[in-house]
């Protein structure tokens, strides 16, 4: 491999911070509803209703995370 055809290959796109926000963002709103589904919803004060269904499936990683639950 030659300097010249690796520097071809290796091209830097340069991007803004404008650019990057619908992502940003995205990944922020990702990240709360995950946060608040591990940690916060505890089925008799769920956003979703007297459900134990979302706090069962996620009961482990409550655990894990350190979150108390019982």
């Amino acid at each position: 491999m030659t300097t010249a055809g690796a520097a071809a290959r290796a091209r830097v796109t340069a991007t803004t911070a404008a650019s990057n926000m619908p992502y940003l963002i995205g990944s922020l709103v990702v990240g709360l509803l995950l946060f608040y589904f591990i940690g916060f919803d505890e089925g008799a004060t769920s956003l979703f209703g007297n459900t134990m269904v979302v706090h069962e499936f996620v009961h482990d990683a409550r655990h894990f995370l350190g979150f108390p639950c019982h």
